[in-house]
């Protein structure tokens, strides 16, 4: 009963469209800035390493390496200043959590990508016919 009445109050607040995007995936996170009375837009890029969470509460973190520092910055999925997720690359895990690639330095963070073959295979397929 009661998480019905959860769902009920947080559905408001709920982003119809939830981009998609799974750990390990590289992404670019376009976040909206405050600066006075001027707002931009912020890119934030790295690899997802956790998503915990559910509903309006739901969480997800990426890390990036900057001047040789490891930064990470955890983003709420539902968030009006969130202005889009793109996804740049995905990777193969198989883990839920990535926090192993905190110890991980230069090459060793980078992960395997996945390949996407609905659009290639359909486009080799038709160019070697």
């Amino acid at each position: 009963m009661s998480q019905e009445v959860i769902k009920l109050v947080e559905q408001p607040y709920v982003k119809q469209e939830v981009p998609q995007f799974e750990i390990g995936d590289t992404v670019d996170v376009h976040t909206k800035i405050l600066e006075g009375n001027k707002e931009r837009i912020q890119i934030f890029s790295g690899t997802v390493i956790a998503r915990n969470g559910t509903g309006v509460g739901q969480m997800f973190t990426v890390r990036r390496i900057v001047a040789g520092e490891g930064v990470e910055r955890k983003f709420p999925l539902h968030s009006p200043r969130i202005d889009k997720v793109e996804v740049k690359r995905s990777g193969v895990v198989r883990r839920a959590k990535l926090y192993f690639l905190r110890d991980r330095v230069g090459k060793a963070v980078r992960l395997r990508e996945r390949r996407r073959n609905t659009e290639s295979a359909a486009a080799s397929k038709s160019a070697k016919e």
